[in-house]
């Protein structure tokens, strides 16, 4: 699981923090969390400080409120009085005013875009902003009008980012027999695999979601039809071309695929791409350790989503009337799967390994779901990519706690596809026995695969535990991470809570390791 607060902004000096570790959490005062913030936005109170009223709001003006006890933020074109939120925020004062009287939207979405800024933050709105006046040329006023055209199979104008982006542009056709309709989807790229691929059917909406590199094609369409639940997808990787068959409820022929949805057509950056979520049924819940259980959820039979190695989802619940989203990292059905061949379990079910915090917020919510309740789940994201160690040598993974997550799927990918491995070792960094996760899998892993080595170690250790003791630290990484040879292709992964993350990235890069050679799962 990566479990880190639900910032707005980062800090300053964050940057680099954002793109290799975690980020710091300031404690705040009694009566200041996320619930008691949530009482407050409910009390009446006026906390936009405009009466009930909303404004238009020039940039000249958003400057002038600036101040720790008068700040005004614009997110995404909403201008928000964040005034009384300061004390609430995990992140700290400081991290709210490097966006203080200006456009944040930027330092937004570096942190935590997914964090549902409307949600918590409706009561201190004050308006939207003014646009400059900008020329409306005859080819803007064609793609509208464009946009609005009912689909019939005729490919309508894509939006593209740039001028070198456009040869790469997907395109896409529909054709039907008596039984199926059929879209196809030519990406212009090759291999393309089915984790490329996203597809939701819901209330007759259909949706495609391509992400291919950096950016994300999307098809939105709202069917002239009803279809049946199960969709098939075919992916010919060799020419990147993507299917979509569905299956007719009448069969009666139809004169076009259906009406355009919001961004259809569209290809853009990921990072622009809001998250999009589904239902998912919770099937089963099985206890790992005293504090940690295993999630099985089923995806609905119209979904096509698979988790690549390295890669999060959000889940999201309303708590409290307000909407709480989480990250947490796919695992396994266990060490033993095989990457050989996709497992028709990972393209049905979602397997997350979750830590309940009894005093927390959202874990205690999740922990009291009962078998066949329903929760929201996101597409998948993260900056992990499989390139990193197809021609890997030594692997190493630092992992605290529920940080062993993000490692499950990975150690099962290496030790399967990555012919070039030597060494893929463990530091497993927990309290106390009681608290390793999968132990017995773990050894047992350790015994049937020469390469894999795994280290626990304990920072409240009994007196009868043989084995290594501490925190992290310098002289620990020095003892345990070393390359198998002098110049050895190496990869060390690192995953726990925010200080355990910014520490290790901190050892390893003054024992030597250079940027490119560290990778840390944050979200």
């Amino acid at each position: 699981m990566l479990n880190v607060p639900a910032q707005a902004f980062p800090a300053p000096g964050s940057q680099q923090r954002a793109a290799l570790g975690g980020r710091s959490k300031v404690p705040l005062k009694p009566g200041r969390s996320l619930m008691d913030w949530t009482r407050l936005t409910k009390s009446g109170k006026d906390l936009a400080g405009l009466k009930g009223q909303l404004i238009k709001v020039t940039e000249e003006e958003l400057a002038k409120h600036s101040k720790k006890d008068d700040c005004w933020i614009c997110i995404r074109g909403l201008v928000y009085n964040i005034t009384p939120y300061m004390e609430y925020h995990p992140g700290g004062e400081d991290e709210l005013m490097r966006a203080a009287g200006r456009d944040g939207t930027d330092l937004f979405d570096q942190v935590h875009r997914w964090v549902n800024y409307e949600s918590m933050l409706k009561e201190c709105l004050v308006g939207r902003m003014t646009l400059k006046p900008v020329a409306v040329t005859t080819e803007a006023c064609c793609a509208i009008s464009e946009e609005k055209r009912l689909l019939n199979g005729m490919l309508p104008k894509i939006k593209v980012l740039d001028s070198s982006s456009k040869d790469l542009t997907p395109s896409y056709e529909w054709f039907q027999t008596d039984y199926l309709v059929t879209v196809v989807i030519y990406t212009k790229q090759k291999g393309i695999n089915s984790e490329m691929v996203i597809v939701d059917h819901q209330d007759g909406k259909l949706r495609v979601d391509i992400i291919l590199r950096n950016y994300s094609y999307l098809l939105h369409i709202e069917l002239s039809y009803a279809v049946q639940e199960d969709i098939a997808v075919h992916i010919s990787e060799k020419v990147g071309k993507v299917e979509v068959v569905l299956k007719k409820k009448d069969n009666i022929p139809w004169s076009k695929l259906g009406q355009p949805l919001e961004s259809h057509n569209s290809f853009i950056r990921c990072t622009d791409r809001g998250l999009y979520y589904r239902k998912c049924k919770l099937i089963s819940k099985t206890e790992v350790t005293h504090d940690t259980k295993l999630f099985c959820l089923m995806l609905p039979q119209s979904t096509h989503l698979q988790v690549p190695v390295g890669q999060h989802i959000f889940l999201k619940q309303i708590i409290a009337g307000t909407e709480i989203v989480k990250p947490y990292t796919p695992v396994s059905c266990s060490l033993k799967s095989d990457f050989k061949e996709p497992s028709h379990h990972d393209s049905t079910h979602l397997i997350l390994m979750i830590k309940i915090y009894p005093n927390g917020l959202f874990t205690p919510e999740l922990d009291h779901l009962q078998i066949g309740d329903c929760i929201s789940v996101s597409n998948s994201e993260g900056s992990f990519k499989k390139s990193q160690v197809q021609t890997l040598e030594d692997l190493f993974l630092l992992a605290a706690g529920t940080g062993f997550t993000p490692m499950v799927k990975l150690l099962n990918y290496v030790l399967t596809n990555v012919c070039s491995l030597r060494i893929a070792k463990l530091l497993f960094f927990n309290k106390t026995e009681d608290d390793i996760l999968w132990r017995s899998q773990l050894e047992e892993l350790a015994l049937q695969d020469k390469r894999f080595e795994v280290q626990f170690i304990l920072s409240e250790p009994t007196k009868e535990w043989m084995g290594k003791q501490g925190k992290i630290s310098s002289s620990l990484l020095s003892e345990l991470v070393k390359r198998s040879k002098k110049d050895s292709k190496t990869l060390i992964c690192v995953c726990g809570p925010a200080l355990f993350t910014e520490q290790g990235i901190r050892f390893l890069q003054d024992l030597g390791y250079s940027k490119e050679e560290i990778h840390s799962f944050t979200a």
